[in-house]
C-alpha cells in the first residue's frame, strides 16, 4: 500500500552481522604517550642481571662444572646419574625409607638405658634385630656381594674401552717383568733342553708316571714315612726309661720308605727293594741316570715321577733323589701289588723303546712358520716344474 501524504515512511533498521567483532573505544581525554627512556625520562624496566653480578668462587666454580659436563662428552658410565627417578615415584620410594628409619642417638640412648635398667633388675631382655635402612658404601657394597640380587632397572651395558670410558682389564705382564737371574737361568735351561737334542739316557726322564697313579702311589709312600725328630727323641726317651725300670724293651724293625741314593743302590744290588721311585728333577742328572738301567737289569720295578721336592716330603727332607720300599704290610699287599703291576707295563716293559728315543728338537713358534714358509715355497717350485 502506498503511504498517506503527510506521513513519513518508516525506515528499516540495518540488520547486525553475527560474528562481527566490537571496536574498542579509545577515550580521547588520554592520549598514548609512549616512555621516553633518555636522561631524565622514565625508569628503564626491571632486567635480569645476574650474568653481571659477581658471585662467590664456590658458585662460580659449580656453574662452570655443570656448563662442562653440558659441552663435554660425557662417558655412559657418568652420563647414567643424570637418568634421576620420576618425582610420584621418588615420593613413594621416601615414604617407604623414612618408615624403616635408624635410630638416632637419643633413641639409641634411652633403649640402652631401658635395657641396662632391666638387666639392674634381673629381667631377661629380647634384642630383636630391627628391621632398618641400610647405609655406607662398603656396608652396601658387602650387602650387594652377599645377597646378588640382579635389579630388572638396571640393565646389562657392556663397558667402552675408548678414550673417556671405561678403565682397560688388566694384563699379564710378565714377559716385561725384569725376573732375578735364577729364574732367567731355569727358562733359558728349559728352552734349550727343548731346542736342542736329547739323548735317549736323558730323555726318559721327561716321561712321569701319570697323575692318577702318582696320587695312589704317594698315599702308599706316606703309610710307611720314617720317624721325624721329635718321635725319634720320644721313642728313645720312652726306652731310656723302660731300661732304668728293669724293663725289657723289644725293639722291632718298623716297616718304612728307605731313602739316600747310596743305601737304594745297596738294596736294588742285594735284591731287596721291591719298588723303587726315582725323582725326574735330580740335578745334576748323571747321579741316578745310571738307575733305571740297574732296575731293569735287576728285574725291580721302577718308576719315575715328578718332583724330588715331593719325594723329600714323604722323609722329612728339602729334597730326596730317589726313594725306595722294600716290604708292606698285609692289609695293603693288594693295592700295593696293582700299583706294581701298572708301573711294570708303563717302565719296565717300554725300557727298550725308551732306550732308543731321542727327545729335543722342538723349535720356537717362529722358526717353525719359517720353515712352513720355506716348504710351501719349495713345493710351489716342484709343482711349476712339472707343469
Amino acid at each position: 500500500m502506498a503511504p498517506k501524504k503527510g506521513v513519513k515512511a518508516a525506515v528499516a533498521a540495518p540488520k547486525k552481522k553475527l560474528g562481527t567483532i566490537k571496536e574498542k573505544v579509545t577515550n580521547p581525554l588520554f592520549e598514548k604517550r609512549p616512555k621516553q627512556f633518555g636522561i631524565g625520562g622514565a625508569l628503564p624496566p626491571k632486567r635480569d642481571l645476574t650474568r653481571f653480578v659477581k658471585w662467590p668462587k664456590t658458585v662460580q666454580i659449580q656453574r662452570k662444572k655443570r656448563i662442562l659436563k653440558q659441552r663435554l662428552k660425557v662417558p655412559p658410565a657418568l652420563n647414567q646419574f643424570t637418568k634421576t627417578l620420576d618425582k610420584n615415584l621418588a615420593t613413594n620410594l621416601f615414604k617407604m625409607l623414612l618408615k624403616y628409619r635408624p635410630e638416632d642417638k637419643a633413641e639409641k640412648k634411652e633403649r640402652l638405658l631401658k635395657r641396662a635398667q632391666a638387666e639392674a633388675d634381673g629381667k631377661s631382655v629380647e634384642a630383636k634385630k630391627p628391621i632398618v635402612v641400610k647405609y655406607g658404601l662398603n656396608h652396601v657394597t658387602y650387602l650387594i656381594e652377599q645377597e646378588k640380587v640382579t635389579n630388572p632397572l638396571f640393565e646389562k651395558r657392556p663397558k667402552q674401552f675408548g678414550i673417556g670410558g671405561a678403565l682397560p682389564p688388566k694384563r699379564d705382564l710378565t714377559r716385561f717383568v725384569k725376573w732375578p737371574k735364577t729364574v732367567q737361568i731355569q727358562r733359558k735351561k728349559r728352552i734349550l733342553k727343548q731346542r736342542l737334542k736329547v739323548p735317549p739316557a736323558l730323555n726318559q726322564f721327561t716321561k712321569t708316571l701319570d697323575k692318577n697313579l702318582a696320587t695312589n702311589l704317594f698315599k702308599m709312600l706316606l703309610k710307611y714315612r720314617p720317624e721325624d725328630k721329635a718321635e725319634k727323641k720320644e721313642r728313645l726317651l720312652k726306652r731310656a726309661q723302660a731300661e732304668a725300670d728293669g724293663k725289657s724293651v723289644e725293639a722291632k724293625k718298623p716297616i718304612v720308605v728307605k731313602y739316600g741314593l747310596n743305601h737304594v743302590t745297596y738294596l736294588i744290588e742285594q735284591n731287596k727293594a721291591q719298588l723303587v721311585v726315582i725323582a725326574h728333577d735330580v740335578d745334576p742328572i748323571e747321579l741316578v741316570v745310571w738307575l733305571p738301567a740297574l732296575c731293569r737289569k735287576m728285574e725291580i720295578p721302577y718308576c719315575i715321577v715328578k718332583g724330588k721336592a715331593r719325594l723329600g716330603t714323604v722323609v722329612h727332607k728339602k729334597t730326596a733323589s730317589v726313594l725306595c720300599l722294600t716290604t708292606v704290610k698285609n692289609e695293603d699287599k693288594l693295592e700295593f701289588s696293582r700299583i706294581l703291576e701298572a708301573i711294570k707295563a708303563n717302565f719296565n716293559d717300554k725300557y727298550d723303546e725308551y732306550r732308543k728315543k731321542w727327545g729335543g728338537g722342538i723349535m720356537g713358534s717362529k722358526s717353525q712358520a719359517k720353515t712352513r714358509a720355506k716348504e710351501k715355497l719349495i713345493a710351489k717350485e716342484a709343482a711349476q716344474r712339472m707343469s
